[in-house]
């Protein structure tokens, strides 16, 4: 009460209201302010700075124009889904004017670029962008090497920032067009062309060529061919001239494109290749002492890299600002063979670390990495055979006031539920997880071998290494722990089963083709009160394996998580037939069935699915006992499908029981995607009128 009044929110002044409004990111939270009341209304319009627009783009009245104040806008979603938003029509530059005239402070685009006309119309349009991604997974048009890019060099000479991650070109496009425009190639300072959709990477020569085009780069991140068996293959001599040319590197990841796959490796291999790389530890040395600014490296190589660990030793002097590292394929990381720490754990300043396919990496190591590396708040680990429960639970008990993202994949000794058991120390703060849905038979632990490690003693500032090959004294005679119940669930008793993971809010899963969720629960991840996000790859050919002997994949479990609203299941690398399955197997929509059955018993908003693929006609569409299925989702909000499928069978999501769907879209982003659809799947006449037909339903808010 002021002098007998009551003050209210409209007492505020306007400013000091703009300016909370500007601190408001979440979408929705947005669009309800702004229904309050035309004051509101109007702040809100006048404070957003990030749009993405939806809709078909031959109704230019439909373009919004009170977003005056936008900075960065996504024109990436624009249907019909997957065709590039300009066409070849008298009505193109009509429509660039008018995105020119909405959005006067654009800096920031997203955009799909099929064909190198779309740029041409809209790069002279906003002139002083200065970050650009490109969206592309349809086949490059046939045009000369550079033409994608030459408009948009030659239009915004200002251009910092280049993110080509989703956008489907050849790596011989790029150099010649930073070549062509130098003092715009000057300017860059952060170049992301880590593609999936580049099948060998790009040659040395052309990473050469791009770094020296660019030598103010402060973060770089390619796909690359470290493979020795290809010419120009990418050796100590590419690594040497990249960090001379670019000596502001900041960020530097250079990843081989078969790592980029996401193939989980064979967990029962040795973790050697037969061949190794030319990356020698003399020029690891000389790239570090290059790049004295480095905050974040990644070398994600497929061959070997032997005896790495005192080179990675220099990584404290030479790189003292680094904090995020990702190794792939790289061998004696941290030896550990005596008291004194070695290799990467003398990189104190590290926060997040990843380490793949390191043959000799064992719990010895990976206690002295945490011994070493206090400071650790993310670790994933992949391809270890050695590491085994009983190790990183000695190192998860050391790490557990930082530790908080946690990813473990294709570990022998390490399947889903020794993984749960080893991570009990911080299953109280744990935030993020990713772990194999791999259940064995039987419960022994790591393999019989159980060290003595003493989970009290967690002093971080002394070295603690178990005495090689001691036995635990909770082991027994066939070795199974008794400390931990020696059961046949691999530790887990039914009174253990029912403990919660406070802080977990997002939960990654790899499951084998013919797996099933319902183990998951029982292995200890029964209670995530905070739990909002899941995603899910089921990986393998299914044309190998018989009928699955139960019904379904068990979504249905998922209903337990109450908070649960978001869920990515990617079933793209599951190989099955379409139209010819021998007799005695199931063809991809039956598998369809199993995977989806139970998913309408969840309450998400959020859906992002990847049907199964037959590589041979290279076709991933949606059946119709999926769209069934999906119909069945009475919550969702937004429907991303990451194929095609039939018009009739997406019609199916057009019921009353759906009335909260708003967004649904088809995404065709498999690498390169079908130019020309089968006549019967969904082509731009069938997406409009499918779009046209969910825009004219009532949405409640």
């Amino acid at each position: 009460m002021v002098g007998g009044t009551s003050a209210s929110m409209r007492d505020i002044p306007e400013e000091i209201l703009g300016n909370i409004f500007a601190l408001i990111t979440d979408t929705r939270t947005r669009n309800c302010l702004s229904l309050v009341c035309r004051k509101w209304h109007d702040l809100e319009r006048a404070t957003r700075t990030s749009l993405s627009l939806r809709g078909n783009v031959r109704n230019l009245f439909l373009v919004p124009i009170c977003f005056r104040a936008v900075t960065h806008l996504d024109l990436s979603l624009l249907s019909p889904w997957g065709q590039p938003p300009l066409h070849s029509s008298p009505s193109d530059p009509t429509l660039a004017l008018r995105l020119a005239h909405a959005f006067p402070s654009l800096t920031s685009l997203t955009l799909y670029a099929r064909t190198p006309e779309t740029l041409a119309l809209l790069a002279p349009r906003f002139p002083r962008l200065v970050h650009v991604k490109l969206v592309r997974w349809h086949q490059r048009a046939q045009s000369p090497l550079g033409s994608d890019f030459s408009s948009l060099f030659h239009s915004c000479s200002s251009l910092s920032s280049l993110d080509l991650s989703h956008f489907y070109c050849w790596t011989e496009d790029l150099p010649p067009a930073l070549q062509a425009y130098p003092s715009t190639a000057a300017s860059i300072t952060c170049l992301n062309l880590l593609s999936i959709s580049c099948s060998e990477g790009f040659k040395s020569n052309e990473l050469l060529a791009i770094s020296s085009a660019c030598p103010n780069l402060a973060q770089f991140l390619a796909t690359c061919t470290f493979d020795p068996r290809y010419m120009d293959f990418v050796g100590d001599e590419t690594l040497v001239a990249l960090a001379s040319n670019c000596p502001r590197l900041r960020l530097l990841h250079l990843a081989d494109a078969s790592a980029l796959s996401g193939a989980r490796p064979d967990p029962e291999s040795d973790g050697y290749t037969a061949d190794d790389a030319r990356i020698s530890c003399a020029a690891l040395d000389n790239v570090f002492a290059l790049l004295p600014l480095l905050e974040e490296l990644a070398l994600d190589v497929c061959q070997n890299v032997r005896d790495t660990g005192r080179s990675l030793e220099a990584l404290h002097t030479k790189c003292p600002s680094l904090r995020a590292l990702i190794l792939g394929r790289f061998h004696g990381v941290c030896k550990a063979v005596g008291p004194q720490l070695d290799g990467i754990a003398l990189c104190r300043g590290l926060e997040s670390l990843s380490v793949k396919n390191c043959a000799d990496l064992d719990d010895y190591g990976l206690i002295a990495i945490a011994q070493g590396c206090p400071k650790l708040t993310k670790f994933h680990i992949q391809g270890c055979k050695m590491v085994t429960d009983m190790g990183f639970r000695k190192f998860a008990s050391i790490l557990s006031h930082s530790l908080v993202d946690v990813g473990i994949s294709a570990c022998k000794n390490l399947d889903g539920t020794a993984s749960l058991l080893a991570l009990e120390p911080i299953r109280h703060r744990i935030q993020r997880l990713h772990i194999d849905c791999v259940w064995k038979e039987q419960g022994t632990s790591s393999n019989g071998i159980i060290h003595d490690f003493d989970l009290n003693e967690l002093d971080s500032n002394q070295p603690v290494l178990p005495p090689k090959g001691k036995k635990s004294r909770y082991t027994n005679e066939a070795g199974n722990c008794s400390r931990f119940g020696g059961s046949s669930n691999g530790g887990y008793n039914n009174q253990n089963s029912c403990r919660t993971w406070w802080r977990l809010s997002y939960l990654s899963l790899w499951v084998p083709v013919g797996g099933l969720l319902t183990p998951l629960l029982a292995a200890g991840l029964d209670s995530c009160p905070e739990l909002e996000e899941i995603r899910i790859k089921v990986e393998g050919d299914c044309r190998r394996r018989p009928k699955p002997t139960v019904q379904a994949f068990d979504l249905a479990a998922l209903s337990r998580y109450s908070r649960l609203l978001k869920l990515r299941l990617d079933c793209g690398d599951v190989i099955g037939y379409v139209l010819t399955a021998p007799s005695g197997h199931m063809d991809l929509s039956l598998w369809e069935r199993f995977f989806l059955t139970g998913i309408g018993d969840l309450n998400l908003t959020e859906l992002d699915y990847w049907p199964p693929h037959d590589r041979d006609v290279n076709q991933r569409s949606l059946s119709l006992p999926a769209a069934g299925l999906l119909a069945q989702c009475s919550t969702l909000r937004k429907l991303f499908i990451h194929g095609t499928t039939h018009e009739h069978f997406l019609t199916l999501l057009l019921n009353d029981r759906n009335s909260n769907l708003r967004d649904v879209q088809l995404r065709e982003d498999y690498y390169p995607a079908p130019e020309n659809d089968m006549s019967t799947e969904m082509r731009v006449d069938s997406c409009t009128r499918f779009e046209d037909a969910l825009n004219r339903r009532n949405i409640n808010d």
